[in-house]
């Protein structure tokens, strides 16, 4: 066997294993995997911390209103349906 077919069998024998985990553990492992290729970065998420706190001040208080998600879906439809 190559070494890239070895690779490949590797991979698709941890896909196959991580296939069969609980839900909550494979969403774990596809964040571990994720941040590897894009590393966090703490400005960033202290800014989305800040971004989610004033928008649900904004809901919160009827300054802003929430768009359900079937409109939201169908106005995305609609848009490039064209």
């Amino acid at each position: 066997m190559h070494l890239e077919e070895f690779r490949m069998h590797g991979a698709n024998e941890i896909i196959r294993e991580a296939s069969e985990l609980p839900v909550e553990e494979r969403a774990l492992i596809i964040d571990s995997l994720l941040r590897t290729l894009n590393p966090p970065d703490p400005k960033i998420d202290v800014e989305w911390v800040e971004t989610a706190k004033r928008r649900l001040s904004e809901l919160r208080s009827g300054a802003a209103r929430s768009i359900p998600v079937g409109e939201v879906l169908g106005r995305i439809r609609d848009r490039f349906a064209k």
